[in-house]
């Protein structure tokens, strides 16, 4: 068959190399899809309870699917943020999963990723004027419309004082639109008079007990419902009626079903709060980053679009609920959120 023993030997190697190409490129593809995924999450902070447990959360899930995170906290400075975004950009990240500290400023991190070729989730606050691939979070409107349906039911006369989230994020422009759909109409017909209208920059707690003290030295302690954005805020609005022996006599709202503010529910402080069971949104976020990583289609997840002055984002929105001394038990204790000795513990 073989002309000389030289071309024998030729055929024979070009086989082995053959067979060797074969191999390593088997390996190399192997190699390829072995590659682990490796997701960015930049969260505004984590001194507030709630980001700590979306971390953990996150984390968990992301690394039970395969992928591995890199966790960062901007300590609610939009600037470290951007720094912070940019680094997680150069590690080489498939997916960033970005929280944001200033939903408008947020934008040219949205851009900086897809330059890279990298997919960015808006997870719990609306990344304003930017092509963000998907957003996941709850139903903000409805969280506020939850807190003013109570106020309103509470108090259907009477003083107000309307307390917002930071100007920044996108999320305290939700939850007041919600609440002033039940307490606008009734300032309409002169049942409710608004005496305080206030932001509170960053959210800080320290920033709502200042404002509170001013709002009750304006109008001579003569308050009867505060609109609370979120629990940390309550509990300086809270302390601050304290000081005047108001906390239980004022009907205050919350959100984030924070322990301390369940203490305060249970003390008769705090009236309410809404529990948004961040397990279900930070596993879900988890997921839904591990699957655009890996270039599946989550089409079939989208149960809404918000606009965020740019586009409909496609958006998965999960629903709250509201907590009171009544339903403590039921959905908190029950589903593992708090143990029962944490809440009636000392």
């Amino acid at each position: 068959m073989f002309k000389s023993p030289l071309s024998k030997i030729f055929v024979i190697l070009m086989v082995v190399l053959l067979i060797l190409s074969t191999f390593v490129g088997c390996q190399s593809k192997t190699s390829s899809q072995s590659k682990k995924i490796k997701i960015g999450f930049s969260l505004p902070t984590l001194r507030e309870e709630r980001y700590q447990r979306d971390r953990d959360y996150f984390v968990k899930r992301a690394t039970e699917l395969g992928a591995e995170v890199l966790v960062q906290a901007a300590n609610n400075d939009e600037n470290l943020q951007k720094s912070q975004v940019e680094n997680l950009i150069t590690q080489g990240i498939n997916v960033l999963v970005l929280d944001p500290q200033n939903a408008e400023s947020a934008a040219v991190l949205v851009e900086a990723a897809h330059k890279a070729g990298i997919k960015v989730i808006s997870y719990d606050r609306l990344i304003k004027n930017a092509d963000v691939d998907v957003y996941i979070s709850f139903d903000n409107v409805r969280v506020g419309e939850m807190q003013g349906k109570f106020l309103t039911e509470k108090v259907p006369k009477g003083n107000y004082f309307i307390f917002a989230g930071a100007p920044t994020d996108n999320n305290a422009t939700l939850f007041k639109q919600g609440a002033m759909k039940y307490i606008q109409p009734l300032v309409d017909k002169g049942d409710i008079k608004i005496l305080y209208d206030q932001a509170i920059k960053d959210w800080q707690p320290e920033e709502a007990l200042r404002l509170a003290e001013n709002a009750l030295t304006a109008n001579k302690n003569n308050v009867q419902a505060i609109l609370a954005p979120n629990d940390g805020t309550a509990g300086g609005i809270i302390q601050a009626l304290e000081a005047q022996k108001l906390a239980g006599k004022v009907v205050v709202t919350g959100q984030d079903a924070e322990l301390a503010a369940i203490k305060r529910i249970v003390a008769g402080k705090q009236s309410m709060t809404v529990f948004k069971d961040v397990r279900k949104l930070a596993q879900k976020a988890a997921e839904i980053a591990v699957a655009m990583a890996q270039g599946q289609d989550i089409s079939k997840d989208i149960n809404g679009k918000v606009n965020n002055n740019k586009m409909d984002v496609p958006s998965i929105l999960l629903d709250p609920v509201v907590i009171t001394k009544d339903n403590i038990d039921k959905e908190l204790i029950e589903s593992g959120w708090f143990t029962k000795e944490q809440v009636y513990g000392n």
